[in-house]
């Protein structure tokens, strides 16, 4: 069964990913939580949550699409990468979380700015009662220094 799980938590990372690089969130939008709340760091070295600020708040639909949609209205995808190092899942087969290392970078379509999501993040997933897999938690994408064991 844990095979299982992975499986589907692996599913669910290559979903979100594939939501950034077509620019449509709607697939990924249909597997969050809505008990979700997203803090993020202000930058890949602030470890500290003292420092995390909500950008978009608890989960709402309509605004976190809003939000998307703007992003992609004004940025283009240069490059967005994505390599699961982990995933572990429950024992009682009812939550996972999967490690991912991500370098997403956007850049403004006039003034050319860029916007560069780098870093890990740990995405936390639960099982309801359904059977159904939901996106519940993630931290900020953050610098971790190189594993000696790696």
């Amino acid at each position: 069964m844990g095979d299982e799980t992975a499986r589907i938590i692996q599913e669910m990372v290559d979903r979100e990913t594939r939501g950034w690089d077509s620019q449509d969130p709607e697939p990924f939008l249909d597997m969050i939580h809505p008990d979700m709340a997203w803090p993020w760091p202000p930058d890949a070295d602030a470890h500290d949550p003292i420092t995390w600020v909500f950008v978009l708040g608890r989960f709402d639909r309509e605004r976190w699409r809003a939000s998307w949609q703007e992003l992609f209205d004004t940025y283009n995808l240069v490059h967005n990468r994505r390599r699961t190092l982990k995933i572990e899942v429950s024992r009682e087969q009812d939550a996972a979380f999967a490690v991912v290392d991500i370098d997403t970078l956007w850049r403004h379509k006039t003034t050319r700015q860029e916007s560069h999501w780098k870093g890990r993040v740990c995405k936390i997933y639960t099982k309801l009662p359904s059977g159904e897999w939901k996106f519940y938690y993630q931290t900020g994408a953050l610098n971790f220094p190189p594993r000696r064991d790696a």
